[in-house]
């Protein structure tokens, strides 16, 4: 059964809040997290989620004007909060190094289960609201892919790599982290990935990067 957003509440009802973060909307972010990750995009409601969040179905049209308006505010959120905790190690004239580290975070956050529910949410929804998936492509995998991809520009302006694209690269290289390991979560083969599974996924795409792009490589 095909599936409709609900209205939008009466503007009379309390004026529009502002676009600021605030104790209040956090409130409703965690409240609708909680709803989404254990009912789906489609099976949660503004109501579950303003019971939740324990708040008046008024006070969450004022800040949220649409259960689309609302999962696209919580993937942002979250995807905020995950490059905020991403530790890029300190700059470093040699890649392997930095790579390997900054490979092991990113796979570590990847295939955390709460961000695996997300990520099964998002696609099961995307097919009716595109832009649902839009806004975790771009705050997600665009804006790791683009901050890795200005690492990766400052070891070519050194001579250190050689590649026409570095958005290509960078692409390539998460690829390469997380085959196996992160579909393996996907897929619910695991719940999440070990430590040491991480590690040798990273390691052996450190290797397949550098023998690409590592200007002086061997390429075999």
């Amino acid at each position: 059964m095909h599936m409709t957003l609900e209205a939008r509440a009466p503007e009379t009802e309390e004026a529009r809040a502002p676009e600021t973060d605030s104790a209040k909307r956090r409130q409703i972010l965690d409240g609708a997290r909680r709803v989404f990750l254990a009912a789906g995009f489609d099976g949660a409601s503004m109501n579950d989620i303003a019971r939740v969040a324990e708040v008046s179905k008024g006070t969450l049209y004022v800040y949220f004007t649409s259960k689309e308006e609302l999962f696209k505010a919580l993937i942002r959120e979250d995807r905020k909060q995950q490059a905020e905790r991403l530790v890029i190690p300190a700059d470093s004239a040699e890649p392997r190094a930095w790579l390997a580290a900054w490979g092991r975070e990113l796979i570590g956050l990847m295939t955390q289960p709460e961000l695996i529910a997300l990520v099964r949410i998002v696609i099961a929804a995307t097919g009716k609201f595109p832009n649902i998936g839009r806004a975790f492509y771009e705050s997600g995998p665009r804006y790791g892919e683009m901050k890795l991809a200005e690492r990766l520009e400052i070891w070519r302006a050194q001579g250190v790599l050689q590649f026409s694209d570095g958005r290509l690269a960078a692409r390539q290289f998460v690829d390469l982290c997380k085959s196996g390991v992160f579909q393996s979560c996907m897929f619910g083969l695991s719940e999440t990935a070990s430590p040491e599974a991480i590690a040798k996924s990273v390691e052996a795409a450190v290797e397949v990067f550098m023998c690409a792009y590592g200007a002086g490589e061997t390429k075999t």
